[in-house]
């Protein structure tokens, strides 16, 4: 399976573009699959969060027209680069990992070391709690994203959970 940001899904090799269409093909056998176990789609989606947790993702952009700020967004990346962030809002980042050149910096370890990754213009922030940040400036549009996930115990504490770190971010990047 294969998902794409906005929302488009692909499953099997029959296709050669992610759609709607396939996602609600699925979604429609899942709901006749639970509705047979006497099931809603929300009672299991509950059931999930009670065995895996409750996460919950957001994605921040921030747009920067023109000329100016398409600069405002590469300083804006050069910075986060040059400083690591320690925190984002109330929670410890662990690990940065600089897609553009494999760098990882150990923030607990105080150590940097290279992998390979994937190249792109992409920083990846591991934080404590398994929440995670990745930032990274749009390739067709003049933006700058920062994709946030958290987990929490309840969807209420994963909902403030998120919105503390989002608001972190916003925070950051005036």
């Amino acid at each position: 399976m294969g998902y794409e940001e906005s929302y488009g899904c692909l499953v099997g090799d029959h296709a050669r573009d992610k759609d709607g269409i396939i996602a609600v093909m699925l979604l429609c056998e899942a709901a006749a699959f639970y509705k047979n176990q006497g099931l809603t789609l929300w009672d299991q989606m509950l059931k999930m969060y009670e065995k895996y947790g409750y996460y919950k993702e957001e994605n921040i952009q921030i747009t920067l027209e023109g000329v100016d700020g398409a600069t405002m967004i590469k300083e804006m990346m050069n910075n986060l680069r040059k400083n690591a962030l320690s925190s984002i809002g109330d929670y410890k980042v662990l690990k940065v990992k600089d897609y553009s050149n494999g760098e990882i910096k150990d923030l607990e370890k105080n150590q940097t070391y290279y992998e390979k990754l994937p190249k792109s213009n992409v920083l990846y922030y591991e934080m404590e709690n398994d929440f995670w940040c990745a930032a990274r400036p749009s390739g067709t549009e003049p933006k700058i994203k920062f994709y946030v996930g958290v987990k929490g115990t309840t969807l209420e504490d994963a909902k403030e959970k998120l919105r503390n770190v989002a608001n972190a971010i916003k925070e950051i990047t005036k």
